[in-house]
């Protein structure tokens, strides 16, 4: 059985209806919550985004209201990744690493990817398929070993399960 680590940027389609979002309920409904990995800092990012969305006027009150409430339960509900000195270090040496390739990444996606890497030594023996829209980052984790998801190509996704 696989681990999905559900980076922020696919995390977010679980509470505001974006391309993705229903094959990546789908995909969830299916698995175990002990098997949903995200990094610790993940709510809070998506927590300011929603509300960043909010005062631009992108999203109604209520409708940020309805995805913060479901925010903190899903969150509840997945292994969060703490961000210790570990995934601070692995951060680094990703950004030292990626930097010199053709792929750039800034520290939040180090830190996502840093996560699941530290995620993955937790974890030995389990397939961890690293979820994300942010086409380089999903390079990134590829060029780091892992099998990488994109729940806005459908077919990628269900390959993965």
């Amino acid at each position: 059985m696989n681990c999905y680590f559900l980076e922020a940027t696919a995390f977010a389609k679980l509470f505001v209806q974006e391309p993705g979002s229903e094959a990546l309920i789908r995909l969830l409904e299916t698995v175990e919550d002990n098997r949903k990995l995200i990094a610790a800092s993940t709510p809070l990012e998506l927590y300011a985004a929603i509300r960043r969305r909010e005062r631009a006027g992108g999203i109604a009150a209520e409708d940020a209201a309805r995805a913060l409430d479901s925010l903190r339960v899903e969150a509840a509900r997945t292994v969060q990744q703490p961000l210790n000195p570990a995934v601070l270090e692995a951060a680094r040496l990703l950004l030292d690493r990626i930097a010199g390739a053709d792929l750039s990444l800034r520290w939040p996606e180090a830190l996502q990817l840093a996560a699941a890497l530290v995620a993955r030594e937790m974890f030995q023996g389990t397939e961890i398929v690293f979820v994300s829209t942010a086409a380089h980052l999903l390079a990134a984790a590829k060029s780091e070993g892992f099998t990488t998801a994109d729940p806005t190509v459908e077919q990628e996704l269900a390959e993965t399960a």
